[in-house]
């Protein structure tokens, strides 16, 4: 099976949209992670789902994971407010990272082996620089559970 056949439509996000409703849409869809386009819209980065949540708590309670008993639950309610006004672009990593992009015609052995070495709960599958769909981690494993 080619990852032409594994992808599925998946929802993208251009790295200039609004911070606030792209989260939105994560936590609307359950996604793991969503896609971001550059202004050509072709594929330039992945948001997952656990960068949004690093970029709402603070870097201290990173640090230091006990100082989270401290915080009060009213922190949840601000996470609008830290949003607001910012960009996709925001949210993403400092460090640019490696891009978990497969080809079309990529194998289901292929398509995993981007998912480990990047540790990416998804993969945006590619055709000359257009994005055909994506393959999340959950989809990959249910093709590779199913019987033959």
């Amino acid at each position: 099976m080619h990852a032409s056949e594994m992808a599925e439509e998946f929802p993208v996000v251009g790295v200039d949209s609004d911070a606030l409703e792209a989260v939105r849409l994560l936590a609307e869809r359950r996604l793991p992670g969503i896609v971001v386009t550059d202004a050509s819209g072709c594929p330039c980065s992945i948001l997952p789902a656990s960068q949004v949540v690093r970029f709402l708590v603070p870097r201290y309670v990173q640090d230091d994971p006990s100082l989270a008993g401290v915080l009060s639950e009213s922190m949840a309610d601000r996470v609008a407010d830290k949003l607001a006004g910012k960009t996709v672009k925001a949210l993403l990593p400092e460090e640019r990272t490696e891009l978990p992009t497969v080809n079309a015609d990529d194998t289901i052995v292929e398509v995993a082996a981007v998912m480990a070495r990047l540790r990416c709960p998804l993969a945006a599958v590619v055709a000359d620089r257009d994005l055909v769909g994506v393959i999340t981690a959950s989809r990959l494993l249910e093709l590779a559970l199913a019987p033959r």
